[in-house]
C-alpha cells in the first residue's frame, strides 16, 4: 500500500510514516549490494523482504527464529542472528530457509557477512567471537582476546580486517590475512562501555575507503580513526544532543548518516564535518544506505522500518553523484607526497605539482588514486587490430594506475610509457601521521610540529640541553620545513592566498636585540627544499632557482639550476649540494643529476653529474658527513659516499652500508628497515622502524649507529659450532678484506681533503696514521694466507706490493711473518720486492 509523505515547514523536515514490518522491539535492516532488495529483521518470526522501487507488500519468510538481533546479506543470500544463539541463511532465491551456519550457546548480538561474501562473523554473550566460512561450517575462525563479550562487527572493504566492538569499551582489530586470525590493535579511549542490550551504539563503521573507520564517542561525538597509524582523524561534533544508536558511510563516503537518542537522524558532509540535513525521528536503531540512489533506509525500536527517497537534499544531491571520496583526514597521506616517490609525467608535462604547496582535499578518490584504481572507465582503450594503439594496457585494456597523474590528463588516452621523475623532498622530516609530523631530525636535535587547525605549535628539542635551552612556539605561517643545526633553525612555509612563501631564520643566540629574520619569495613560488650550514641558508624553488642568502639574512646569490624539476639540497660550510630531475633513462625514470659548488669560492666542483642509483631505486636521503663528505641513503637500504668530490669529473659514489646485510637480519626472523639521520664519526645514524613503518613517530625515538661495512659478501648465516670453527678462518679474512677497502675509501676521503684545503698538523697525521692502519690491515691478511699454506703464496705476496710504506719497516714486517710461518718461498719473494721498491725511490731521487 503507498504511503504519503508529509513536508514540514523546513526544507529538510520531510516527515515519513513508518512500515510496520515487525512487533514491538528492536529491528535491524540490510540493503543487498545490488540494491534491488531490502531485508528486515525483528522481534517477531518473520523476515521481510522490500523490492526497491515497488511500493507494495514485501515478501515474507515466515517461520524463522525470533528476536532477531542482526541481518546482513549478500546478493544471492541473507544471515540473520537470533536471541536464541542460532545464525540462519537464507536463499533470496527461493526465499526460504537454507541452513543453520552456527549455533551459540548465549544469545546473538551481531552478525555481519565479509564483503566477499566468503565468511560470517557472529558476536555474542560468549566471550569469543566465531567467523564461520560460508561454503563449509566446519572451518571456522575464532577471536579470543577480548576480555567482555561483543556488541558489534564490522569487516573493512577488503576483508582482511575486522573490527570488534567490545563492551568493556575497547576495539579490537584482527587481521585476517592469514589462516590464524592475528590481533593487530586494541584501542582504548574510542568507544564507551556499555552492556550487549542497550539500544546505544558503539559499532565501527568503516569508510568505503578502507584506510579509516568512525565510532560513536562517550561525548556524542563520531571520531575517525585511520588504519595505518591508529591516529584520530577528524571528528563529527556538536551535532547530537542524546548518544548516538547508529550511523553509516554513504556507498561513495560523502557522507555520514548518524542516528541518536535526542530523536534526530543527521546528515554530515564528510569532508568539511558539517551537518547538512535534520531530520526527527524517535528510537532509530539501525540505518542502510542503498548502493547507488539518493535512499536510506531505517528502523526504529517500535518494529517500524522507513525507506526515505530523496534522502539527502536537492541543494546537496550533487554529493551522491560523486565518485569515491576519500575519508577525513587531518592530513591525508595520499595527499602527501612520499620522501622519495617518483611521479610520472602525464603526456611529457613538466607542471608537475609542488610539494611546497599544501594541497586542498580532491573531489574524489579518482583524484588521488587515478580512476582506473577506482574503476572508471574514462581511460578504456581497445587495440582490436594489434596496431599497438593500446601500449601499455593491462589486459582488461586499461592503463595501469601510476602511468598518468590526476587531472584533465587523466581523462584522455595516453599511449606508450610515461616518463617519471622524483618528487622533491626535505631532507630529515616526515610525512603528517595524523596531526603531527617531524619537520627536522638530525644530531643536533629535532623540530616538529602538531596542527591545531586554525595554527601549528612547533616545537625545538636538543640533545644537548646544558648547550642550547629547547623552545617551542604558535606558529600561524604554518612552517612545514626545517632545518637545525648549532647555530640557528630555519623554517619554510608554503604560500597562503596572497601571502607568498616565507624564509625564517632564528639564531640560538645573539649579541644584539633581534636577529631572526624573515624573507618572502615571489609570488607564485614555492619552496621544494631548504638546508642549513655554518655559512648560509640555500633555498630551492618550484621556479628551479636556487637562492642562497647569509645568515643574517643577506641574499647572496640566485641562480637557476640546470636539472629540473628540483629534488632537494644539502650544504656544509661553504659547500652546496643540489639534486634535480635530468634526462630520461632506458626505464622509463628521470636520471637524478646533483652538483656541488663552493658558494664563497664561487667554484663548480661536480656540474649535473649522475646519481648513481639502480633503475627504479630513489633517493631518501642526502646528507653532509661531519667530516664534510657528501652522503645519500637510497631506497634499497645502502648508505653511499662520494670519494673524489673535489676535483671536477673525478667523483665516484662508493658505498659505505648495505643495511640489508647488516648481521643482525642474516637469521632472517627479524624484519626493520631504517630512517637516515647522519653519518659521523665515520658511523651511520639511524633511527630503526619495525612493524613496517616507513617514518618515526612519537614519542621521540631513540637513534641507533652501526659501523661502516662496505658490502662485499653476504653475512653467513648463524650455523652449528663445528660449521663455525670450519669457516672460522674463511670469516676472519672476509673481515680483514672489507676493512682494507673501507680504510683505503676513508684514507682516500682524507687524501682528498688535505690537498684541496689548508691543512692542518692533525690533519696530515691522522691521514699518516690511516695509511699504517691500512698496512697493519695487510700484514694481518698475510698472516691469515701464510697460514692456509704455500699454495697461497701468491695471493700473499700481492698484499705485501699493496703496502704504503716506502721505509721498509712493513716490509721488513710481512718478511718475519713468512718466516715465522716457514714460508721461505714467499720470504725470498718478498725482500726481491723490498730491493725493486729500494731501487724504484733511488731513482725517483735521481
Amino acid at each position: 500500500m503507498p504511503f504519503n509523505t508529509i513536508k514540514m515547514a523546513t526544507t529538510t523536515q520531510i516527515r515519513l510514516r513508518g512500515r510496520p514490518a515487525h512487533t514491538q522491539g528492536p529491528t535491524y535492516l540490510s540493503y543487498t549490494p545490488d540494491g534491488t532488495k531490502l531485508v528486515t529483521v525483528g522481534s517477531n518470526n518473520t523476515t521481510r523482504v522490500y523490492k526497491t522501487g515497488f511500493d507494495g507488500e514485501p515478501t515474507n519468510i515466515d517461520d524463522c527464529q525470533e528476536q532477531n538481533m542482526g541481518v546482513d546479506s549478500t546478493d544471492e543470500f541473507f544471515v540473520t542472528g537470533a536471541e536464541d544463539g542460532t545464525v540462519s541463511k537464507y536463499s533470496l532465491e527461493t526465499m526460504s530457509f537454507e541452513k543453520f551456519l552456527l549455533r551459540c550457546s548465549l544469545p546473538i548480538r551481531d552478525v555481519a557477512l565479509s564483503p566477499d561474501g566468503k565468511w560470517c562473523a557472529v558476536a555474542s554473550d560468549e566471550l569469543v567471537v566465531k567467523i564461520v566460512r560460508i561454503s563449509d561450517t566446519s572451518s571456522v575462525m575464532y577471536l579470543r582476546e577480548q576480555l567482555k563479550p561483543v556488541k558489534h562487527l564490522s569487516f573493512d572493504p577488503s576483508s582482511k580486517y575486522i573490527a570488534l566492538s567490545c563492551t568493556d569499551g575497547l576495539v579490537y582489530v584482527y587481521s585476517l590475512v592469514n589462516d590464524e586470525p592475528e590481533l593487530i590493535r586494541k584501542i582504548d579511549g574510542l568507544i564507551r562501555t556499555l552492556e550487549t542490550d542497550d539500544e546505544v551504539s558503539a559499532k565501527v563503521a568503516w569508510h568505503p575507503d578502507g584506510r579509516a573507520f568512525a565510532a560513536p564517542t562517550a561525548t556524542r561525538d563520531i571520531q575517525v580513526m585511520s588504519r595505518s597509524d591508529w591516529e584520530n582523524q577528524r571528528a563529527f561534533t556538536n551535532g547530537h544532543m542524546g548518544d548516538v544508536t547508529a550511523l553509516a558511510w554513504s556507498p561513495n563516503g560523502a557522507m555520514l548518516a548518524s542516528a541518536g537518542k535526542d530523536r534526530k537522524i543527521l546528515l554530515w558532509e564528510t569532508k568539511t564535518q558539517t551537518v547538512i540535513a535534520t531530520y526527527d525521528y524517535a528510537n532509530v536503531m539501525d540505518l542502510a544506505w542503498h548502493p547507488t540512489k539518493n535512499l536510506l533506509s531505517f528502523t526504529n525500536s517500535d518494529g517500524e522500518v522507513y525507506i526515505f527517497n530523496d534522502f539527502v537534499p536537492a541543494e546537496h544531491a550533487h554529493l551522491v553523484k560523486l565518485g569515491p571520496q576519500p575519508a577525513p583526514f587531518i592530513h591525508d597521506p595520499l595527499s602527501e607526497v612520499s620522501a622519495n616517490i617518483r611521479r610520472p609525467i602525464a603526456n611529457g608535462n613538466k607542471d608537475v605539482p609542488h610539494r611546497g604547496v599544501r594541497r586542498g582535499t580532491p573531489d574524489s578518490l579518482g583524484d588521488i588514486l587515478g580512476s582506473d584504481i577506482m574503476g572508471e572507465e574514462d581511460d578504456f582503450v581497445v587495440d582490436d587490430d594489434g596496431a599497438g594503439y593500446a601500449l601499455g594496457l593491462n589486459d582488461n585494456g586499461k592503463r595501469p594506475s601510476g602511468l598518468i597523474d590526476g587531472g584533465p590528463a587523466s581523462k584522455r588516452p595516453t599511449y606508450g610509457w610515461q616518463p617519471q621523475y622524483h618528487e622533491s623532498f626535505q631532507p630529515g622530516s616526515t610525512p603528517w601521521r595524523g596531526n603531527r609530523k617531524y619537520l627536522c631530525l638530525n644530531l643536533i636535535g629535532f623540530v616538529w610540529t602538531v596542527d591545531q587547525d586554525t595554527h601549528n605549535t612547533v616545537t625545538v628539542e636538543f640533545y644537548d640541553n646544558e648547550f642550547h635551552r629547547d623552545f617551542h612556539f604558535t606558529d600561524t605561517f604554518m612552517y612545514d620545513k626545517a632545518c637545525l643545526n648549532d647555530s640557528g633553525t630555519l623554517f619554510s612555509c608554503p604560500s597562503d592566498k596572497d601571502i607568498p612563501a616565507t624564509i625564517f631564520y632564528r639564531p640560538h643566540e645573539t649579541w644584539t636585540a633581534r636577529a631572526d629574520w624573515r624573507t618572502q619569495l615571489p609570488k607564485g613560488e614555492e619552496v621544494t627544499a631548504i638546508s642549513l650550514s655554518d655559512s648560509f641558508v640555500t633555498v630551492t624553488t618550484t621556479a628551479n632557482y636556487v637562492r642562497i642568502y647569509t645568515l643574517f639574512g643577506i641574499p647572496y646569490r640566485v641562480y637557476r639550476q640546470k636539472s629540473s624539476p628540483t629534488v632537494t639540497c644539502a650544504s656544509w660550510r661553504d659547500y652546496v649540494l643540489t639534486l634535480g630531475n635530468g634526462p630520461v633513462g632506458a626505464d622509463g625514470n628521470t636520471k637524478l643529476l646533483y652538483t656541488i659548488q663552493n658558494i664563497k669560492r664561487d667554484e663548480v666542483c661536480q656540474s649535473e653529474d649522475i646519481v648513481a642509483l639502480p633503475d627504479g631505486e630513489t633517493v631518501k636521503s642526502v646528507f653532509f658527513s661531519d667530516n664534510g663528505d657528501p652522503c645519500i641513503y637510497d631506497s634499497t637500504g645502502t648508505l653511499l659516499t662520494l670519494l673524489h668530490w673535489r676535483t671536477p669529473s673525478q667523483a665516484t659514489w662508493v658505498p659505505l652500508l648495505d643495511t640489508k646485510l647488516l648481521s643482525r637480519l642474516a637469521s632472517g626472523r627479524k624484519t626493520e628497515t631504517y630512517f637516515p639521520v647522519a653519518v659521523a664519526d665515520n658511523k651511520f645514524h639511524c633511527i630503526i622502524l619495525k612493524g613496517g613503518d616507513q617514518y618515526p613517530y612519537f614519542p621521540r625515538p631513540l637513534l641507533s649507529e652501526f659501523e661502516f661495512q662496505i658490502p662485499l659478501t653476504s653475512t653467513p648465516k648463524p650455523s652449528s659450532d663445528d660449521e663455525d670453527a670450519a669457516l672460522g678462518e674463511g670469516d676472519e679474512l672476509k673481515k680483514l678484506e672489507g676493512d682494507y677497502v673501507l680504510k683505503s675509501l676513508l684514507t682516500a676521503q682524507q687524501q682528498d681533503l688535505i690537498e684541496s684545503t689548508k691543512s692542518t698538523h692533525a690533519q696530515r697525521t691522522a691521514l699518516a696514521r690511516m695509511e699504517i692502519d691500512i698496512d697493519k690491515t695487510l700484514l694481518q691478511m698475510l698472516a691469515v694466507e701464510c697460514r692456509e699454506g704455500e699454495e697461497r703464496g701468491m695471493r700473499a705476496l700481492e698484499m705485501v706490493t699493496l703496502l704504503r710504506d716506502r721505509s721498509g719497516k712493513m716490509l721488513e714486517a710481512a718478511g718475519k711473518i713468512a718466516e715465522r710461518y716457514g714460508r721461505t718461498v714467499l720470504g725470498e719473494k718478498i725482500r726481491e720486492v723490498g730491493e725493486v721498491r729500494l731501487l724504484g725511490d733511488d731513482m725517483d731521487e735521481d
